[in-house]
């Protein structure tokens, strides 16, 4: 009797696993679905790394990449992001078995930010942190592709302004759609295991 109470239980337990397994894929399908729908990041675009080539969203495909829109005029909250997103970048690349992330920083502000301005800001984060700059017509595909909110506030006695802009990090999938999205309330910690859950169930 107790073999078979045993046995009953273990088929219970194996069922019930499945099930909630099942009901786990199919709500991430759901999402990823839902994500898609919204048409975010489909469009392309070609823009300057900080080394002057020219890169375009296809470049990336194959690839996982986070992705932040800012500016390196920006006085706290860019270096803040830029630096959990290195931080999330580097917690990945702890763990051999996965595939290596890209980090991507797009500027909203290419009157300031051009190639030069980019290579100097960008040494203090993570060493593959590429930044893309380009013609404000260029830099304004890609910001719409991905519906990133930016406007240049009014510039003061020396002629420095800020840009107000949407402040969200990105996660791309290899076949360059948009997965899911971190803002400022999500750790370094938190993005990185969020990745490794996509990474889990692509």
């Amino acid at each position: 009797r107790v073999a078979v109470v045993v046995a009953a239980g273990t088929v219970a337990g194996g069922t019930w696993l499945s099930l909630r397994q099942e009901k786990e894929r199919r709500q991430r399908a759901r999402r990823r679905a839902e994500l898609r729908a919204l048409g975010l990041a489909q469009g392309d675009f070609e823009l300057l790394d900080q080394s002057g080539r020219t890169r375009r969203k296809g470049d990336f495909l194959g690839q996982w990449v986070l992705l932040y829109f800012g500016f390196t005029h920006c006085p706290d909250v860019c270096p803040e992001e830029l630096e959990k997103l290195s931080k999330a970048v580097e917690l990945l690349e702890s763990d051999p078995s996965l595939p290596p992330v890209q980090p991507l920083f797009i500027t909203v502000d290419p009157e300031r930010d051009d190639v030069g301005a980019m290579g100097r800001y960008l040494q203090g984060f993570h060493p593959r942190l590429l930044g893309l700059t380009g013609t404000p017509e260029a830099v304004q595909v890609a910001t719409k592709s991905y519906r990133v909110y930016a406007s240049a506030g009014p510039k003061d006695s020396d002629g420095d302004y800020l840009v107000d802009h949407s402040i969200l990090i990105y996660l791309l999938g290899p076949d360059g759609l948009f997965l899911d999205y971190y803002g400022r309330s999500k750790s370094h910690q938190q993005i990185a295991q969020s990745v490794r859950r996509h990474m889990a169930t692509y």
